[in-house]
């Protein structure tokens, strides 16, 4: 391995690392998502009191907002086993096949983006799930044998962001579902004031107040907003996070007061100065800025819509007064805001 390979192998580790660290390991250090956490916490107290495993649970919601942590938590908690592993990993039935039947008596398995698992292995999952049993299939054609398999009892944990893509036969089986929602500023002040004390870090309130109302609502971007305001401190020798330093820093990372990035910018400039606001369709938007239409769709969209700066109409996407006084444009005479456009969920 080059000497640049190696150090950026080291420096992703080291990040990761970081990243590992900051994540609470319990159900009482996990901050926000309140109603969740009750329910969780009676789920899992009932299961410890029977001295069973605990029911197959769903979580589902945006990315960033906890769900693996919940699934660590719910493993630490239990103090049981935990297998992890993504639908697209498992590219056929076998590999689940395999997967289920190493399992131990209670030990939890994690299955992230649960909604990409293909159907063979997805229908093979049902009879697991229920019955803790899976027919494995021993030859081909007319000769073929199904072995009933009996597996230990387990929770499955599943996690998605699309949990409308999930058939309802799959969704239907879990004992549990939850789905979280995005943070308030006060529970992100929370979050980067527990990841700057872990972190061994100084840092002012109104520093910690600026980087929680450029997160989006999201710990994950909040854990990383910190550390980059963190790096940009130490480069400058200073040894308090300053509210000066966070303002500089996020600055230079392009992300502005609002929590939007440079792809959201260009998503949103675009709209507003190539199609005078729009209505225009999501691939041509996506060309104009140069990127994937998955990557517009699934990363910037959410937010810009959520936030009222971007609409989805029939006709396509248009920019909303919000949108255009954001970029420090003047919308023109009668444009339609977020609020008085009908038929937002094309």
């Amino acid at each position: 391995m080059s000497e640049d390979r190696l150090v950026a192998s080291e420096s992703h580790s080291e990040e990761s690392s970081v990243e590992h660290a900051l994540r609470p390991k319990t159900l009482k250090d996990f901050i926000g998502q309140h109603r969740v956490r009750e329910q969780i916490d009676v789920l899992l107290s009932a299961a410890r009191k029977r001295g069973s495993a605990a029911d197959h649970i769903l979580l589902s919601g945006p990315p960033g907002l906890g769900k693996t942590t919940l699934a660590m938590i719910l493993a630490s908690e239990m103090n049981t086993p935990i297998r992890i592993t993504s639908g697209p990993a498992i590219t056929h039935a076998g590999d689940l096949a395999a997967i289920l039947s190493s399992l131990v008596e209670g030990e939890i398995l994690f299955l992230d983006e649960i909604h990409r698992l293909p159907r063979p292995a997805e229908e093979l999952l049902y009879l697991a799930m229920e019955d803790f049993r899976v027919d494995i299939v021993v030859g081909k054609g007319p000769g073929a044998t199904a072995i009933p398999l009996q597996l230990p009892h387990f929770t499955l944990v599943g996690a998605t962001t699309r949990a409308g893509l999930l058939p309802s036969p799959l969704r239907d089986r879990f004992g549990f579902t939850a789905h979280l929602d995005f943070y308030d500023a006060s529970e992100l002040e929370e979050v980067i004031s527990r990841s700057a004390a872990l972190l061994t870090l100084e840092i002012d309130k109104k520093a910690i107040a600026e980087i929680a109302g450029r997160s989006r609502g999201t710990p994950r971007i909040a854990n990383r907003l910190l550390r980059r305001v963190r790096d940009f401190a130490q480069v400058r020798g200073s040894n308090i996070l300053t509210h000066a330093d966070a303002i500089k820093a996020l600055e230079m990372y392009e992300v502005d007061e609002k929590g939007l990035d440079r792809l959201d910018r260009s998503v949103l400039l675009a709209l507003i100065e190539r199609f005078n606001g729009g209505p225009v369709g999501l691939s041509t938007l996506a060309i104009a800025v140069g990127e994937e239409t998955e990557t517009v769709e699934s990363v910037a969209e959410p937010f810009l819509v959520r936030n009222g700066f971007m609409a989805r109409t029939p006709r396509g996407r248009i920019a909303t007064t919000l949108g255009w006084e954001h970029v420090g444009r003047t919308p023109p005479a009668g444009i339609a805001s977020l609020f008085d456009t009908p038929a937002l969920d094309a």
